[in-house]
């Protein structure tokens, strides 16, 4: 209900209306075509589709949740290279002990 009350509030006719449904879905049941208009809503399976009816806001709920929000500005890039850089040095370690292990291996059978 949550939810509900904030896509209610933060949208552009809904806010100024009564009455309205909220749609949810799982994102992967969303089914977009070039032929589909802006704001229309195309589904793969039906069975997948809540909806919930919203009568009218309620300020208590909307307080609260305003007063929980955070908003971070995180720098995406150089999460995306740190963590890249986490992938590289696993998969170095990985090879460097592949390589021990070759190299362990073959000196059994040698000595």
């Amino acid at each position: 209900m949550d939810c509900a009350h904030l896509v209610k509030a933060n949208s552009i006719q809904g806010c100024k209306m009564n009455n309205i449904n909220v749609v949810y879905m799982p994102w992967s049941n969303l089914k977009k075509t070039a032929d589909v208009y802006v704001g229309q809503r195309v589904f793969h399976r039906q069975k997948d589709v809540k909806i919930v009816t919203m009568e009218n806001k309620v300020n208590e709920i909307l307080n609260r949740l305003e007063k929980s929000k955070v908003e971070q500005f995180p720098d995406l890039a150089a999460e995306k290279e740190r963590r890249d850089c986490e992938e590289r040095n696993e998969k170095e370690a990985q090879i460097q002990e592949m390589k021990k292990r070759k190299r362990k291996n073959e000196e059994e059978r040698n000595g």
